[in-house]
């Protein structure tokens, strides 16, 4: 008797479902039901969702080919491109899996010394410092591999002065770090270990197998029938049906898995579902360890400092030896607190409010991104007073934004970047692909973009950003083509504190080797590339994801001298 009644509970629960459907599409007139039908609607539709909604997120693939047939498919120029680009950010490994912390890298028992010149221990502006740094594990054995991530700065506090370092690995467990001298007084050599070669080997696994270790969710709704699921990159498609959202130009490619009883076309929204937890084994979670192995300083043997004296009348030819860096070239410094750029734009200082409105004056800004790119405009908002934001109703954080200046006639907007984006939740309408925002825009010299990309793709393999970039770069082409005279400023990626969760979706590892793709795929253009990661390696404040206003304030000091320039004195 009792499974006759569950039997005929559950026709009826399908078939009240199948009726509420059938009403909510096609019946205009529900504002007019009473409170009574309603209540008892929202009753229903509790029922049957609580026992629809999968409990347990969807397993993937551990294979980095899963997604590979995803999005249009890549000129055999792009191929050869994309095999360039993934050869240049390859990273050496250890020769085997660890067995234990004390066989890893211990930035306590490693050391670090400066070496001595030709002539001596006199540096002098215009010199190369060498140090060699020597990696030791827990039980203090030197390691004969490399694949450690370091980090190198020569700083002075006193005069405000860093400069990040170039940092080349032997693969033998020595390190190279070498800095161009640039000032005059006290310079003070730090190295630091971001993290061991064991604990990169589990980032760059994570990466290549569990692109879903950040997952999101989309509410799709009908009248009173609301339904959440989860949505991707790419989803496992034998799982349930897949609504497909690739964009249509771009061919980048989104998936949701469709709700039980809406379409997909009544998708309300898209939002960062989570952090998927216990991804890596009890003996893996020692590699990171704050305090322990997570950006920790190493200690020097002897002096941690050097004193830089003027430059020599008679300059001594540099070494010919340039070698290959996992590190960049040092594209500035620091003095005095201020950003110097050792090449391309002079920079120029912008320290009131009608300095940056005459820049910005019949200028209209475009900023597309993430939220490091919604700083700047948050910064000019902030420090000119005339430039009014207007209300667009825009979920706090989110956007879009608009602001303007309508007695100097200037507009500054910034959207952000279409998925994956992990902001908390943006309006399906909103979502917008960079490459088709900018093939918009009319461009010309009283148009400027400003673009930053790369916060939201670590948890991805390399491939998917390489795409994403060659979409903007081909759109930016398409711009200069037909508006030569357009600004495009592209800012980098830059360090941020870690601990162990963080690491595991947006180390500076996987910022790192973003950042080497993006100023791969866009040398040689016109345009404008703000250097954050050294930007924030060179200062003497804390790392952080939003950088604190001092670095900021130099960055947009970078940005307005690209776009006005300093006049040069005409020659009598």
């Amino acid at each position: 008797m009792h499974r006759n009644v569950s039997k005929y509970a559950l026709i009826f629960l399908f078939l009240a479902a199948s009726g509420l459907v059938f009403l909510l599409r096609n019946i205009h007139t529900v504002e007019n039901w009473n409170c009574h039908t309603i209540s008892a609607l929202y009753q229903l539709q509790s029922k049957i969702q609580s026992s629809i909604i999968p409990v347990n997120l969807p397993t993937f693939y551990h294979n980095r080919t899963f997604c590979a047939h995803l999005g249009q498919k890549p000129s055999p120029e792009d191929e050869l491109e994309e095999r360039y680009l993934l050869d240049s950010v390859s990273w050496p490994g250890p020769p085997s899996t660890f067995t234990a912390l004390r066989q890893t890298s211990d930035p306590v028992h490693s050391l670090f010394a400066i070496l001595p010149t030709k002539g001596g221990k006199e540096w002098h502006v215009g010199d190369q410092l060498e140090v060699l740094v020597q990696m030791h594990d827990f039980q203090g054995r030197p390691k004969h591999y490399g694949g450690d991530f370091l980090l190198a700065r020569l700083h002075s506090p006193e005069l405000g002065a860093g400069v990040a370092g170039t940092v080349l690995d032997h693969k033998n467990g020595f390190y190279s770090a070498l800095f161009p001298l640039l000032w005059v007084g006290s310079a003070r050599v730090e190295i630091t270990l971001v993290h061991s070669s064991e604990a990169v080997a589990v980032l760059r696994r994570l990466r290549e197998e569990r692109p879903d270790r950040v997952f999101f969710k989309s509410l799709f709704r009908l009248g009173f029938l609301s339904e959440t699921t989860v949505c991707n990159m790419c989803l496992p498609p034998d799982q349930q049906p897949l609504c497909n959202y690739t964009d249509l130009y771009t061919g980048e490619p989104w998936y949701c898995y469709k709700p039980k009883m809406l379409s997909c076309d009544n998708r309300v929204n898209h939002a960062k579902g989570g952090y998927l937890k216990h991804l890596i084994t009890n003996k893996e979670v020692l590699l990171f360890q704050s305090g322990v192995n997570i950006k920790v300083h190493i200690p020097a043997l002897g002096l941690d400092r050097i004193n830089v004296l003027p430059a020599r009348k008679v300059e001594v030819e540099s070494s010919s030896r340039k070698p290959e860096s996992i590190n960049l070239e040092p594209s500035g410094y620091y003095y005095e607190d201020t950003w110097r750029p050792l090449s391309g734009v002079t920079r120029r200082q912008f320290n009131s409010s009608s300095a940056v409105t005459r820049c910005l004056k019949n200028k209209l800004i475009y900023m597309y991104g993430d939220s490091t790119i919604r700083q700047w405009f948050e910064y000019l908002t902030a420090f000119v007073p005339e430039l009014k934001e207007f209300n667009l109703h825009s979920p706090k954080n989110v956007g879009p934004f608009m602001a303007v200046d309508s007695t100097h006639n200037i507009l500054l907007k910034y959207r952000c970047h279409g998925p994956p984006i992990r902001f908390t939740t943006v309006t399906s309408s909103e979502l917008r692909y960079i490459s088709n925002e900018l093939d918009g825009l009319p461009g010309g010299p009283n148009t400027v973009v400003a673009l930053s990309i790369w916060a939201h793709f670590s948890t991805f393999p390399v491939e998917v950003y390489i795409r994403r970039l060659r979409h903007i770069r081909q759109a930016l082409v398409r711009l200069l083509d037909r508006a030569p005279g357009t600004f495009i400023v592209i800012r980098s990626a830059n360090l941020q504190a870690l601990d162990q969760e963080v690491s595991l979706y947006n180390s500076d590892w996987y910022s790192l080797q973003l950042d080497k793709v993006l100023r791969a795929m866009f040398k040689g253009m016109n345009v404008l590339l703000v250097d954050a990661w050294q930007m924030s390696l060179a200062h003497h404040l804390p790392h952080a994801l939003h950088p604190p206003p001092p670095i900021i304030k130099n960055m947009i000091d970078m940005f307005l001298s690209y776009i006005c320039p300093e006049k040069k004195k005409s020659q009598l």
